[in-house]
């Protein structure tokens, strides 16, 4: 899938790597100019919108660098202005209990840094749009690795209401899935006779993704206005966790001018030529901002004003259970050990002390639980895992979020 952002448009605008079968080769540019980055989209839900204010950045391995002393404000056609405010980074918020953007008026971004430059989008018009009327899957195969591969998982469709003739369309996900991890720690050792059972075993926890892929559609005069089986996303089943408890996908759709869909299309284009010498070569990503006193100036980024629509739909294990598709096994072997496994020469064995810093102290692994002589408490084998096998917190959050509902 491509990768989305602006950081690939960016890199262009400042390093061309040259790579040759031999050793890459990355110039240093002379006469390097640092440029205006701009992020921003508003949308008439209640809530804030955000822009994001940075500069290019020569090193081809550098960070871009947030500009957090400008001022930025929002005006609209019927003469008001909504100031954003600082929130450090280069990111300035609206509030949303003063600003939610309005389908039919026209919005523009105006932007004055700390050195008096004075910056402003093009008028951009606030178009509605449709609703998502269904979200579905079906099984599906995905080739990989250069189309030598195939994969089995689930394919995820959607359609859309009608909508307008030479209507542009964009789209985001953002997946949130459960998962547990297979060896949840449950016992705390203090010594060989002091073993507790945890108060919070972190067993189930929850990972939540948003899309990176540039995904857009565009309605020509004479087609159907009803967008149909529009495929959003493809999870490979045996590469991930997303499908072993339950799995939950929200699709936003936004309405988007013809220009935004140039924009989009150009930067996806851009990112598709890659390194190769006989690619396309990149080439200019055409922004919607400019400098009022400075027309010569590029200013890298864009200004989005979107009609929003959204819907979910959860997915649970016993839903796919029935359609023969291969499961994700986690890569977590437990170990069981006892200090007569460790015993040098003619000396005694370790003691269990010293089995368990072995493994917790002077290694990286997580003890789990105790095995006993069954019916007793004599201790006989200390059980380890990798910590990303005992707790989920390691690589997801316990803290539930606020939509969930468990449907198993």
């Amino acid at each position: 899938m491509l990768k989305l952002g602006l950081k690939p448009v960016i890199t262009l605008a400042a390093v061309f790597t040259f790579c040759t079968c031999i050793d890459p080769y990355i110039p240093r540019l002379t006469g390097y100019d640092s440029l205006l980055v701009v992020e921003g989209l508003i949308t008439d839900e209640i809530t804030s919108s955000t822009v994001k204010l940075s500069q290019t950045f020569q090193e081809q391995n550098s960070s871009p660098s947030g500009i957090s002393d400008a001022t930025v404000f929002i005006s609209d056609d019927k003469g008001n202005i909504s100031y954003m405010i600082n929130n450090g980074g280069g990111i300035y918020k609206t509030d949303s209990l003063e600003f939610k953007g309005i389908v039919g008026r026209t919005y523009i971004l105006h932007i004055n840094t700390r050195e008096g430059i004075d910056y402003e989008s093009e008028p951009c018009f606030m178009q509605s749009v449709p609703d998502i009327d269904s979200i579905y899957y079906e099984k599906d195969d995905e080739l990989v690795n250069n189309e030598t591969e195939s994969e089995e998982g689930l394919r995820i469709y959607f359609d859309s209401e009608d909508g307008d003739e030479n209507q542009s369309y964009r789209w985001t996900f953002e997946e949130t899935w459960k998962f547990r991890v297979p060896n949840p720690k449950q016992f705390d050792y203090i010594d060989e006779k002091n073993i507790i059972p945890v108060s919070n075993i972190k067993d189930f926890c929850w990972k939540s993704k948003k899309s990176d892929g540039i995904l857009i559609h565009s309605i020509y005069a004479g087609h159907s206005t009803r967008i149909e089986r529009e495929p959003i996303f493809f999870i490979a089943a045996d590469k991930s966790d997303r499908l072993l408890v339950q799995y939950s996908i929200l699709i936003r759709q936004y309405s988007i001018s013809k220009q935004e869909y140039d924009f989009w299309n150009n930067l996806k284009q851009a990112n598709e030529s890659g390194g190769d010498i006989f690619a396309k070569q990149p080439y200019t990503v055409i922004s919607n901002i400019h400098n009022i006193n400075n027309a010569n100036e590029r200013v890298l980024g864009y200004f989005q004003v979107s009609s929003v629509k959204q819907r979910r739909k959860d997915i649970t294990f016993n839903d796919i259970v029935g359609l023969d598709l291969p499961f994700y096994h986690y890569t977590c072997t437990r170990i069981e050990k006892e200090p007569k496994d460790y015993m040098w020469g003619f000396g005694p064995p370790i003691t269990w002390d010293e089995l368990y810093s072995m493994f917790c102290v002077n290694s990286d692994y997580y003890f789990i639980e105790p095995k006993y002589i069954q019916g007793t408490k004599e201790l006989v084998k200390l059980v380890f895992t990798r910590p990303e096998c005992a707790d989920c917190e390691l690589t997801g959050t316990t803290t539930m979020p606020d939509f969930w509902k468990d449907l198993n």
